[in-house]
């Protein structure tokens, strides 16, 4: 808890002319992960937790409302706006996750996760899984992605995220 306060100190600290764009400090980082906080120009955080590689990545955002999108990104994928897919992932041998009308953004595919038990669960699974595999709907590999170090950075979102949805945009210390 204390280093989530401290980033958000760090991140809030910065001069205007720097938080104009996007700010983000790193908060924790382990085997392939790193989770960050991220200070957005209206004021508002979020917490990101991603795993990379060249060109590669997987991340999971949660943002003060306790919302949660995943995104992955690749710098081969050129889509346009408004272009919707139904993807699947599986996380190790478990079975998969139906991801329905992803939204595809420029080199991004976003989803958000839903407030439910299957959200929790889809997280639990992250957090105990080897690897993630992002598939077509049928089922044709995408793109995998090493979760090595998921379950401590899972943890470090989770600290973020509650230190986030307690705090007031503009404010993490309210």
């Amino acid at each position: 808890m204390r280093r989530v306060l401290a980033a958000l100190a760090c991140v809030a600290a910065m001069p205007g002319a720097v938080r104009a764009e996007i700010a983000s400090e790193v908060m924790f980082s382990h085997k392939h992960w790193q989770v960050e906080v991220v200070a957005f120009d209206d004021g508002s955080f979020a917490c990101l937790a991603e795993v990379e590689a060249p060109g590669e990545s997987f991340s999971i955002w949660t943002y003060q409302d306790e919302s949660v999108k995943l995104q992955f990104h690749s710098t081969q994928w050129e889509f346009g706006e408004g272009e919707t897919a139904n993807l699947s992932i599986q996380i190790d041998r478990r079975g998969p996750w139906a991801l329905s009308n992803a939204e595809l953004y420029q080199n991004s595919v976003l989803f958000d996760l839903p407030d439910s038990n299957a959200g929790v669960r889809f997280l639990l699974e992250v957090a105990q899984g080897n690897r993630l595999n992002l598939r077509t709907e049928a089922g044709e590999d995408v793109q995998w992605y090493s979760l090595a170090g998921s379950k401590a950075s899972m943890q470090a979102l989770i600290e973020c995220g509650e230190v986030i949805a307690n705090s007031s945009p503009g404010n993490p210390f309210n």
